[in-house]
């Protein structure tokens, strides 16, 4: 089976974002990026199950800017068979990134698709969702545990009221939380080798499918800083100010 894992380029967890000057999104110049901590999850669960002689081959892909190659370089190094990239200058949103997807699963013939939950930069949380909505797998979200063997899949994924079990059977699409591993280290010798590992350039209109953005961001803005806490003396005084100066009750 192989096993297609789709990876993000974003700004590295550890940075506080900055606001552009002119409003129109996130400073991205001159700034840390690296692979979205979800899909670093994504990718070690696929090398668990090569490991485990469920997979044959791991696929990493991402889409987006000629940058994008560091991220798919790290993804190798971390034990990735082979990455394509799509090189795409457009704001890719959702649909398109999951129609993207689409065509690169009929492409490479692949059997399961591991992927995050949600980037850490957009948090929209749906490309997974509509991944399998088009290619009509059945799909398992949020999980955080993952166990494949005789053509069929169970996960437990996490939900409000705590854990669900599903079984399904492959083909499917699966989204990541974070309780599922923890990601390995790529050694010095395999940053090296992954120096010489493939990686497919390809556009969206060699795949046929048309990126442009269907939503516009018009403003981007920081977060009103938040005030200080008060104290008070009584629980009298605590619902006077809820209900007259937070206007909560």
């Amino acid at each position: 089976m192989k096993i297609l894992v789709p990876i993000k380029r974003v700004l590295d967890a550890y940075i506080r974002p900055r606001v552009k000057a002119d409003g129109s999104g996130v400073e991205l110049t001159n700034v840390k990026m690296s692979v979205n901590p979800f899909c670093e999850i994504a990718v070690e669960q696929a090398i668990r199950l090569k490991e485990a002689g469920v997979a044959e081959e791991i696929v990493v892909a991402s889409a987006g800017t000629a940058a994008s190659q560091e991220t798919l370089r790290t993804a190798l190094a971390m034990g990735a068979d082979r990455a394509i990239l799509v090189e795409d200058d457009n704001d890719l949103q959702p649909l398109a990134i999951a129609k993207l997807l689409k065509a690169l699963v009929t492409r490479e013939g692949a059997g399961l698709v591991i992927m995050g939950k949600q980037a850490i930069d957009a948090d929209n949380n749906q490309t997974g969702q509509m991944l399998a909505a088009l290619l009509d797998w059945p799909q398992a979200t949020f999980v955080s545990k993952l166990e494949i063997a005789d053509g069929s899949m169970k996960a437990v994924r996490e939900i409000d009221g705590g854990l669900e079990s599903l079984s399904m059977p492959l083909p499917a699409v699966v989204t990541v939380d974070l309780r599922l591993n923890e990601p390995r280290y790529a050694t010095l010798p395999s940053i090296m080798k992954a120096k010489k590992k493939p990686i497919d350039k390809l556009s969206a209109g060699d795949l046929g499918i048309d990126t442009s953005p269907r939503v516009t961001t018009l403003k981007v803005s920081e977060p009103p800083p938040r005030e200080a806490g008060k104290k008070v003396d009584s629980v009298a005084d605590l619902i006077a100010k809820l209900k007259d100066e937070a206007k909560v009750i």
